[in-house]
């Protein structure tokens, strides 16, 4: 464990319960955040509107067979996870 993880595991382990749930939602955030702004454009949705353009552009893919697997899905999401 490196120096700045036990200063953080002390700090948090001194907490209060509900204080240290607060804090691993906020790392929970972060991570969510940082995972979300090194995602393709195109799996971002910034408004109702680009839902909508991006479900309607998935429902054209879909009946022209431009789909691809479950296994090809988690396997890119799984990479925009890494990053």
């Amino acid at each position: 464990m490196t120096v700045k993880n036990q200063e953080l595991y002390n700090v948090i382990e001194k907490l209060p319960e509900e204080l240290s749930v607060k804090v691993l939602d906020y790392i929970e955030y972060l991570m969510f955040s940082n995972a979300n702004n090194n995602a393709p454009e195109e799996l971002i949705v910034k408004s109702i509107e680009d839902l909508r353009e991006k479900l309607e552009e998935g429902r054209k893919d879909f009946e022209s067979g431009n789909v691809c697997s479950l296994e090809e899905t988690y396997l890119e999401v799984q990479k925009v996870l890494a990053d």
